[in-house]
């Protein structure tokens, strides 16, 4: 049997790429059956009937993510820009977390420096997220700035784009890869959003071991079954202060010996990054509420 990985599942189809071509298959009946459903990313096993194929076996997978449904991915690459649309750290925090949650790493790529003349803004978001432990790297479509860097960074990865619309994410694959022939749109000075808009997962192959995604749906943070206690984990400068707090299950808002509230008033937490942790833990709150009301 053949061996490849799906790179895009449209309608029952699973487009399997090879290294050579890409081949549209069907996957077996039992899958089904047994509950199993290939996923973008899948390293497959498949064989040739005719000019298609059909999935045969799925090989084990290092990660599985839920929003978007993709496996085996390694880096997400979170695309913010500085503005048109302005700089959102909610958003930003929020795409992070849902990384995070995943057990997958992140970069925060930043679009539209040109627009940020005297960089105060660039300065500002980095002096909030590279203490915390998060790599940034400026990058441009319309300018080829940071394709290198980039490359290097993703090398050897299966990796997703996300971010809000008319960021340039789409761009900046084009420019990645032109012959995807990833369609654009000027960003609507109306809503703030770009006209291009991705409606399914798909991989593209950069080089024989490295694959990158343009991905919907990602910054939606999945609060439906997360314990208000499992949000704190979520946040690495959070997540390394907690052992520290007096109280075991100490959720860090107003606790009296709380190792976060201390840092937070000695300038060494970031208040824009803690009120964001105060908003989502009410957003968890009130899914629980719902779980069980």
């Amino acid at each position: 049997m053949a061996q490849g990985v799906i790179v895009k599942a449209v309608s029952g189809f699973y487009y399997v790429d090879d290294g050579e071509r890409v081949i549209q298959c069907r996957a077996r009946g039992i899958f089904k059956k047994e509950g199993i459903t290939p996923l973008v990313g899948d390293q497959v096993k498949f064989s040739r009937v005719g000019s298609e194929g059909v999935v045969e076996e799925i090989l084990p997978r290092t990660s599985a993510l839920v929003r978007p449904p993709i496996a085996n991915v390694a880096l997400v690459c979170i695309f913010i820009s500085l503005k048109e649309p302005d700089l959102n750290e909610r958003l930003l925090d929020r795409m992070l977390v849902q990384a995070e949650s995943q057990h997958v790493q992140p970069l925060i790529c930043v679009t539209k420096v040109d627009l940020d003349a005297d960089k105060q803004m660039l300065h500002h978001l980095q002096s909030i997220y590279e203490p915390v432990g998060y790599d940034v790297l400026v990058v441009s479509g319309k300018f080829l700035l940071g394709l290198n860097e980039f490359q290097a960074y993703i090398a050897g990865k299966t990796c997703v784009l996300t971010g809000p619309s008319g960021v340039g994410k789409s761009t900046f694959l084009h420019a990645l890869l032109p012959e995807a022939g990833i369609k654009m749109g000027d960003v609507s000075q109306k809503i703030g959003r770009g006209k291009h808009t991705t409606r399914h997962v798909e991989l593209f192959r950069l080089n024989p071991h490295t694959f990158v995604a343009d991905t919907p749906g990602f910054s939606q943070l999945d609060v439906t079954n997360m314990e208000p206690e499992q949000l704190q984990f979520w946040f690495p400068e959070i997540r390394t202060l907690r052992e520290s707090c007096e109280y075991r299950r100490c959720l860090h808002e107003s606790e009296e010996g709380c190792a976060i509230r201390s840092a937070l008033d000695h300038g060494n937490l970031s208040d824009i990054r803690y009120g964001n942790y105060l908003a989502f833990l009410k957003e968890v709150r009130e899914a629980k509420n719902r779980r069980y009301s």
